[in-house]
């Protein structure tokens, strides 16, 4: 997975706004103190939730779970959004729940990320299952820690009960990492509490998670953008990738990749092998490439702009079955158990059952056997598509 770089959220306070955002969403792997036992026959059920030692807060600190929600719409703000259009916002016929969240992109360990500020009582249920119900995991959020992907964990090399540097890039203050948490929303990597959220100078309920359980997501964003003040972004959260009938796929007319741009793609990827693995890497400076970070580059010198992050390329064109891959084409994996739709890894298709990828922490850039595990399919690339998603 990438780094976050997406649609959304602000930068921390003091840093101008961004337009863009994303983030990583992942699974939970180490077995918290409330995870379920193993099941019949000696079958182990997959563990997703892992709080690091004992709370420092009584079980009474967290309100326990509630009937969960799914989180649609993401609206955020430079600055606190006025309480009478939250209030609005509720009252909608096609709303089901909001919950009202600080959300920056800030620094985490030394990286940008997508980081929230939330109610560990109410936003709770907001969050996919494993998460939902882990009372270890949201006790340690309300005494003060931070609570990260298992991508920022496992890729990135934070480890779970270490302390790290969370703020903007002049003030920052040591967290233990509590938890790692996958949040469901695609452009959040790190979550605190709102009481830590304030000490670090975050802005104030500049940001709201929108539940339209029975309303199209994007028709509910158009009308919303008429009542948004100015600055202030709405995106749906996790949207659906095109997954094309047989036979739908444009094959020329500007909409799919030249011969020659494909060529460029590949030549430009393999001038990266060797290179290490870095999570959020995209360039030189940063001493190597992630796996989006690795497409990103190489498309670029064929002037196709990818957005940054996996789960946003998936989008860039036309999803076909992996039998009908072609060289140029990225194929996309979706490796989260709690959000099984959400693109976390990607690398680019070369013919014959090779692919040049950067797989995980530890390795480097390097030409692999395709596997089909998780495997979702191969993106025919749009430039045109590209090119818009990217601004």
């Amino acid at each position: 997975m990438g780094k976050p770089n997406r649609r959304a959220l602000p930068t921390i306070i003091g840093v101008s706004v961004l337009t863009t955002l994303g983030a990583n969403v992942a699974v939970l792997v180490a077995r918290g103190d409330d995870a379920p036992a193993p099941g019949r026959g000696g079958e182990q059920r997959a563990q997703f939730v892992a709080a690091s030692d004992s709370t420092r807060l009584s079980p009474a600190a967290v309100a326990p779970q509630g009937g969960r929600l799914t989180p649609h719409v993401l609206v955020a703000a430079p600055s606190t959004l006025p309480a009478d259009l939250v209030a609005k916002v509720r009252r909608a016929k096609s709303v089901k729940g909001v919950e009202v969240v600080d959300a920056v992109q800030g620094m985490v360990a030394g990286k940008r990320v997508g980081l929230m500020g939330v109610d560990p009582s109410t936003f709770r249920n907001y969050t996919p299952k494993p998460t939902a119900r882990s009372d270890a995991l949201w006790r340690n959020v309300a005494a003060g820690d931070v609570a990260i992907s298992f991508t920022m964990g496992n890729d990135g090399g934070v480890q779970l009960g270490s302390q790290v540097p969370v703020g903007g890039r002049r003030a920052q203050s040591p967290l233990r990492v509590g938890a790692y948490a996958t949040m469901g929303i695609g452009d959040v990597d790190a979550v605190v509490s709102r009481t830590t959220a304030q000490a670090l100078g975050m802005p104030t309920g500049n940001a709201m998670l929108i539940s339209v359980p029975k309303t199209e997501p994007k028709t509910f964003i158009k009308k919303l953008r008429k009542v948004l003040p100015k600055n202030t972004k709405a995106v749906e959260v996790n949207p659906e990738i095109d997954y094309p009938a047989a036979g739908d796929v444009p094959t020329a007319n500007g909409q799919v990749m030249t011969a020659r741009q494909v060529r460029t793609v590949i030549k430009a990827a393999y001038t990266r092998l060797g290179w290490p693995y870095v999570w959020g890497g995209e360039s030189e400076q940063e001493g190597g490439y992630d796996c989006s970070g690795l497409m990103q580059y190489a498309f670029a010198k064929a002037g196709i702009r990818l957005p940054r992050v996996a789960a946003d390329q998936a989008r860039v064109g036309w999803v076909v079955p992996y039998s009908k891959a072609e060289p140029g084409d990225m194929l996309i994996w979706a490796n989260d158990p709690t959000a099984p739709g959400y693109i976390s890894h990607i690398a680019l298709y070369l013919g014959k059952g090779k692919m040049l990828a950067a797989p995980r922490r530890g390795t480097v850039v390097q030409v692999q056997d395709v596997y089909t595990r998780n495997m979702r399919g191969a993106v025919r690339v749009s430039p045109k598509t590209a090119n818009g998603l990217a601004r």
